[in-house]
């Protein structure tokens, strides 16, 4: 394919513009969550229409949205070939704790074969590989492909407009498959393509007892503490066996069957391994399942955030008047996330006492997906996997959640195919994110390789 040989050659000479457009990529604090950087968020939007204009794309636009914009762009004088519609984000997640990271987030930093930034693995770099890869076929002139680009602004947050975006312009994103860029492999040297992601369901939990902060001496043991209370229903949402007790919680749930308990079982990833990426001192989890199985096919449920009374230096003693719980449950295919609200307010109204008023909150949710691992796309994927990194890739369940592409499913009739090239000791969403650099140029490659192989 000698087209594929010039686009690779072409990658290779122009790695450092790469690089340094990527640096500047990352530079730009498109937290999406903080009204401080709205106006960053839109000039990173606006940025990346530039670079997408670049590979001579005949539209290159920013739409509005009541949050934050929409990318959208297309080459399409790929006659006769097939449409590839590309997926990513290009907001990231706040910083906190700032004094954790050993470089400014939005100076992004190399260091050895790495670079340090906010959004430097989640997802700036895959984001920065799949348009180069399209630039690499433009500067000859002919690509193997049709392209439509679709990035957005708001999927830390939830993706709260994307689904009304995407339900408004069908014609316009219709393709003949998505690729979705937001993911990560699974080592430098072990190639892996996600076919299944979970679903979430976000709520905050407000449980209210006296009208005011009371003294803990006069009043403590006349008047119900919120703070235990919701600490008690926050203990009772597992059972003894690692179980969500939520009624009708796992009604939908698909089971594993054999050959896929197989196929996780074979990821070269140990439990001494993963317990080792995360400081904890011993593994937990739902009985009866691995720790890959219940990763990327069980459901669960997190207590993100508990506040409540008097958490500052010394002490103070009160009865504090409200206790608040942030939690969110990640669903697996077949799961509707709408219906978890109920279910969580069946708990409560079974648990919670008369001693004191509760509020549950929903704040966002979207749909799991698992996807076919025999499509035409998919096998392109394999392809280029195997041909850029010379090892045979595995397929795997991922345990995060990327609303959009249960929304493609949904309102496009597409399946995804989850291909990003972070690692997973990328320290996503926390101090000190990084991408390995090595594996990020691989990633180009990939993507060269994919473009061609599904333009046949």
């Amino acid at each position: 394919m000698p087209q594929v040989d010039q686009a690779l050659e072409y990658v290779r000479a122009n790695r450092e513009d790469f690089i340094n457009r990527y640096l500047e990529f990352l530079a730009i604090p498109s937290i999406s969550t903080l009204p401080e950087n709205r106006d960053d968020v839109r000039r990173n939007a606006e940025w990346l229409a530039g670079q997408l204009d670049g590979i001579g794309a005949a539209r290159a636009e920013v739409f509005d949205t009541p949050g934050h914009p929409v990318v959208y762009a297309e080459r399409l004088d790929a006659a006769g070939k097939p449409t590839l519609l590309v997926y990513g984000h290009y907001d990231v997640q706040p910083v906190d704790p700032l004094d954790e990271w050993e470089s400014d987030p939005f100076k992004p930093e190399r260091r050895g074969d790495n670079v340090y930034a906010r959004g430097a693995s989640d997802m700036k770099g895959s984001m920065m590989a799949v348009i180069m890869a399209a630039e690499a076929f433009a500067r000859q002139g002919e690509m193997p492909v049709n392209l439509k680009f679709l990035f957005e602004g708001e999927e830390e947050v939830g993706s709260p407009n994307l689904a009304d975006f995407i339900r408004n312009h069908r014609e316009l994103l219709k393709a003949d498959a998505v690729l979705n860029c937001d993911g990560s492999i699974t080592g430098p040297d072990q190639p892996s393509i996600t076919y299944s992601l979970r679903g979430l369901a976000y709520f905050e939990l407000e449980v209210r007892g006296p009208r005011q902060d009371l003294h803990s001496g006069v009043f403590g043991g006349s008047i119900a503490n919120p703070a235990a209370v919701l600490c008690e229903l926050v203990a009772g949402m597992h059972d003894e066996n690692g179980r969500v007790t939520l009624p009708g919680f796992y009604d939908s749930v698909r089971p594993l069957d054999e050959e896929e308990r197989s196929a996780l079982a074979r990821l070269p990833v140990t439990d001494e391994k993963w317990l080792s990426m995360t400081g904890a001192p011993a593994l937990y989890g739902e009985d009866g399942y691995t720790t890959l199985e219940r990763l990327g096919a069980r459901p669960t449920l997190e207590i993100n955030g508990l506040v409540s009374g008097f958490t500052g230096e010394g002490a103070k003693t009160v009865l504090p008047a409200r206790a608040v719980a942030k939690i969110s449950m990640r669903l697996v295919a077949d799961q509707d996330y709408t219906a978890i609200h109920g279910q969580f307010r069946a708990y409560l109204e079974a648990n919670a006492p008369d001693t004191v008023t509760w509020e549950l909150r929903e704040l966002t949710g979207g749909p799991g997906a698992i996807m076919a691992r025999d499509s035409a796309a998919m096998k392109a994927a394999v392809a280029a996997l195997r041909e850029t990194f010379g090892a045979e890739p595995i397929f795997r369940r991922e345990g995060g959640s990327v609303p959009v592409v249960g929304h493609m499913q949904h309102e496009l009739d597409m399946d995804s195919v989850l291909l990003g090239f972070g690692l997973p000791d990328d320290n996503i969403h926390g101090p000190n994110e990084k991408q390995h650099l090595p594996t990020l140029l691989k990633g180009v490659e990939t993507y060269v390789r994919l473009l061609a192989h599904l333009g046949g």
